[in-house]
């Protein structure tokens, strides 16, 4: 009986003693009222665990099936209450886990708005991931909505395509 009591305590021990961040951020899950309807809500992964006020790294995630067609231009709009720190020289976009590119990344903090400009347009049908790396989480834990938008190549209007929401959590 004493054995099986210490194997059951080591067991619990070693069970919540496992570090929160592996499970916290990995790709999302079931959500719940998000608001946002699950065939909208795109896969992502902080690296780092997504901690307040720390450095992080951001895997957006497009999955093919969102990439009906060829994209010039990846806008990424988040809301005005994150006041977390982008670093556009640290922006870049893969392809087959092959880097792509970019004429230029900007970040317009004014309006929250990243703007990623491949050279070449990206295929549709492409599994996609933009990865921001030198992130600062702001300093307050929240739930923060990221839309991703595309622009197709050729497009005269540059008429915004809604590929669907991110909901990252820093905590």
């Amino acid at each position: 009986m004493r054995r099986l009591f210490s194997a059951l305590a080591v067991t619990g021990f070693l069970l919540t003693s496992l570090p929160a961040v592996s499970w916290a951020q990995s790709l999302p899950g079931f959500t719940l009222f998000s608001g946002v309807k699950s065939e909208n809500q795109l896969p992502f992964r902080l690296d780092f665990g997504g901690q307040t006020n720390a450095w992080d790294r951001y895997r957006l995630r497009i999955p093919a099936k969102k990439m009906k067609v060829a994209a010039s231009e990846f806008v990424v709009s988040y809301p005005n209450y994150y006041k977390g720190k982008f670093d556009p020289k640290k922006i870049e976009v893969r392809v087959r886990d092959k880097k792509v590119a970019l004429t230029e990344a900007k970040w317009d903090r004014e309006n929250g708005v990243i703007m990623i400009y491949p050279q070449e347009p990206v295929p549709a049908g492409s599994n996609v991931e933009i990865v921001l790396s030198n992130v600062k989480n702001p300093a307050f834990g929240g739930i923060y909505y990221f839309n991703c938008y595309t622009v197709s190549p050729g497009d005269a209007a540059a008429l915004r395509s809604y590929m669907g929401t991110w909901i990252l959590s820093v905590s």
